[in-house]
């Protein structure tokens, strides 16, 4: 049976990643899109890291084309789009597919083994993994980053050794 650490994802660089490259950090996994109503979340996205990766939290962003197509640019032209707009810092993945025939891997794993199974609804829809690589939390896209119930479920995640 694959596990969540067996799995790997492309970074933005072109790099292969092992997701076990992140055992006992918290990871919060998003699809983004750069021209979508919620692309201002990129910002508390990054707030959201700054303010916990001292404490192990880190953040996995994956670019998606698959909603509404809000997401038509290389991968070079959203890293340039983060970093000038938004000043992101946390780990920005190659484009994948969150859903469909093509879903990416990740994608196929989070939507089997979340809490609430099913296929990703919208951009920015986030899933909170475990230090010990258990999808512990989904979240729709309307809950921003900095939202109560977010914070709260990423700060109880960090407590846990």
């Amino acid at each position: 049976m694959t596990t969540f650490y067996d799995l790997t994802a492309t970074t933005a660089q072109g790099e292969s990643r092992s997701l076990a490259d992140y055992k006992g950090d918290v990871l919060l996994i998003v699809n983004v899109a750069s021209k979508c109503g919620f692309t201002p979340q990129y910002e508390g996205l990054e707030k959201l890291y700054q303010s916990y990766k001292d404490q192990g939290l880190r953040i996995l962003a994956f670019p998606s084309n698959d909603y509404g197509a809000q997401e038509p640019g290389t991968i070079a032209e959203v890293q340039q789009f983060c970093s000038i707009n938004y000043g992101v810092t946390f780990d920005l993945f190659d484009k994948v597919h969150a859903k469909g025939a093509d879903q990416h891997p990740v994608y196929k794993y989070l939507t089997n083994h979340a809490p609430e199974t099913g296929d990703v609804h919208w951009n920015f829809e986030k899933f909170l993994v475990g230090r010990d690589g258990q999808i512990i939390g989904r979240f729709g896209s309307r809950v921003a980053p900095l939202d109560g119930e977010l914070t709260d479920a990423v700060e109880k995640a960090l407590a846990v050794e």
